[in-house]
């Protein structure tokens, strides 16, 4: 098979965050921009939790737990996220910020759009950097049109996780690889149990691999934190993306990328044989 982009990797929101100084992991985030290069395209997490953390180191207090708060957030994170990688991305790329919500995967005009942007990134030494656009996409409003747009789609892409959102770039611009990095090592068919580590799904076509996909699903239980969406999720999200050859691989973001891609760390491998 032909694949037009080299890898699309995501990066999720806990991943960035240190934890013990509740601040952006410069030091993660400077070495993974580090190894972004014309060819890769980046999903990142994140702007939500570090414009939270922005402006409660500001204003000394947090927001009303309200939709209101979690777009003034976001909308604060993003000029730090996208300054962040800037900073760190080699200076011969260009680094060029792609908001997107689900109404851009669901329609095929917008779809071509998006691909034809994000090829054109490659070919003009840049580096995409995508997020869902959580500072003007209410979820009122989502729901209602993910509700319409079902009455006449046979799927709909909600995009509410950025997973989700990799999934679907990697498949619409034919990825080689799909990386999904995270707090942990992979998927886990326990979750709190670290040697239960799924290293391995595979098939020898389209159809056994997504047999062997809804099979580790059902092996996995529960999500590694309050609020995620879980290995089921993970998984579900990935399973076009696998089927149409893309190899998906599920690590731990304290590795290096290329580490990742040699082999050298243990992960979860998603691929046709």
């Amino acid at each position: 098979m032909k694949f037009d982009v080299e890898l699309v990797g995501k990066i999720g929101s806990m991943a960035l965050i240190d934890k013990q100084d509740n601040i952006i992991d410069y030091t993660r985030v400077a070495r993974l921009s580090r190894e972004l290069k014309p060819g890769y395209i980046w999903v990142s997490s994140g702007a939500t939790e570090i414009g939270r953390l922005d402006y409660i180191m500001r204003a000394g207090h947090e927001l009303p737990d309200t939709e209101e708060a979690k777009a003034d957030y976001s909308a604060q994170g993003q000029a730090i996220l996208m300054q962040t990688y800037r900073q760190f991305v080699d200076s011969k790329y260009s680094v060029r910020q792609i908001l997107v919500e689900h109404h851009h995967f669901n329609d095929p005009v917008k779809s071509a759009n998006i691909r034809a942007l994000l090829l054109r990134c490659r070919e003009q030494n840049a580096i995409p950097i995508i997020n869902y656009n959580d500072a003007v996409s209410q979820s009122e409003n989502r729901r209602m049109e993910i509700s319409a747009l079902s009455k006449s789609m046979i799927k709909v892409h909600e995009c509410i996780d950025n997973d989700e959102t990799a999934a679907l770039v990697a498949c619409l611009v034919k990825a080689k690889t799909l990386l999904i990095l995270t707090s942990v090592d992979g998927i886990y068919a326990d979750p709190h149990d670290p040697s239960t580590l799924i290293e391995e799904i595979a098939g020898k076509d389209a159809y056994e691999l997504t047999e062997n996909i809804e099979h580790a699903k059902q092996c996995c239980e529960g999500a590694s934190r309050k609020g995620a969406n879980g290995a089921k999720a993970k998984l579900e999200y990935v399973k076009e993306a696998a089927a149409q050859g893309t190899q998906v691989l599920i690590a731990n973001a304290e590795y290096s990328i290329r580490e990742i891609l040699a082999g050298g760390v243990k992960c979860t491998r998603i691929r046709i044989r």
